[in-house]
């Protein structure tokens, strides 16, 4: 049975920086899966016993004890518990314009989402949370600065080496593509509009971008999109010809070709699903 918490405090009124939105722990049941999907934040999974495996693109790595996996925003990953020996883990869910420049400042990537746990901090971070969420007239500072102190932990277990890291002046760059595509996604967005808007060189920019996020701009877009798509498939009776419009596509064939390429499965059959049902973590 899966146990989580969430932080009551909007991010943007109380820490636009970095939020943490939610946090739990879980013994999966055998064979327990999510995705492939995509997510809007970034959250971390730390594995306290058993086995996994995390597939993202074409790359899969096998989880054990003593580990722990990063999924990115809008990148598609799929994970799943061992049958014989599932996982045990926790989680942490995080959002904020510094996020991405902290993380860039180490070596993980969507292709190299894998670190390992240290011996303090990450096995008890649940316990922590909850224990400082229970202090609610001062709530929110408590949490942001485990989460800090986490952060810090996580860039001297996996530095970056000197010429990976991304200097801030360039992450302010990135920031401000992710606020263009995030505004423009229902528009006729190229990477030629956003660089001409942000005033640098295509070539430039979809090279700082894909080094930062992890994907080429073009494929963050969709994903984005496909997203925002599903949001709406599941909240709102739209018909799919007006979602399709809503995330950027006047044709809502290549609108319906473009999702099942990344959910695997068409609109209509991705609302059936999923109206009505529970949200796995």
């Amino acid at each position: 049975m899966a146990i989580f918490k969430y932080n009551s405090h909007r991010p943007h009124r109380t820490s636009p920086d970095l939020h943490l939105h939610y946090w739990g722990q879980e013994q999966c049941a055998p064979g327990h899966s999510v995705g492939p999907g995509v997510r809007d934040l970034y959250k971390i999974h730390f594995i306290h016993e058993g086995t996994g495996r995390i597939v993202v693109g074409e790359t899969s790595h096998t989880l054990g004890a003593g580990q722990a996996f990063l999924i990115y925003p809008h990148v598609v990953t799929h994970y799943a518990a061992d049958q014989d020996s599932p996982w045990t883990y926790s989680w942490i869910a995080f959002t904020g314009e510094e996020a991405g420049y902290l993380l860039s400042r180490t070596s993980l990537s969507p292709e190299q989402p894998v670190f390992p746990m240290d011996q303090e901090l990450m096995p008890s971070l649940f316990e922590r949370l909850s224990e400082a969420a229970d202090c609610q007239d001062v709530m929110d500072l408590p949490l942001k600065v485990i989460l800090y102190e986490f952060l810090s932990l996580l860039l001297r277990t996996v530095p970056a080496t000197a010429s990976h890291v991304i200097p801030r002046q360039k992450s302010v760059y990135v920031e401000q593509c992710l606020h263009y595509l995030h505004a423009h996604y229902c528009e006729n967005v190229t990477v030629e509009s956003m660089s001409a808007s942000l005033k640098l060189d295509r070539k430039y920019l979809s090279t700082l971008f894909k080094r930062t996020i992890g994907l080429p701009p073009q494929q963050y877009l969709l994903n984005f999109r496909i997203a925002k798509a599903c949001e709406l498939l599941t909240e709102t009776s739209c018909t799919i010809g007006e979602i399709s419009h809503s995330v950027g596509y006047q044709d809502a064939l290549l609108f319906s070709r473009m999702f099942k390429k990344v959910k695997g499965c068409s609109p209509k059959e991705y609302r059936i699903r999923h109206t009505d049902t529970d949200i796995v973590l």
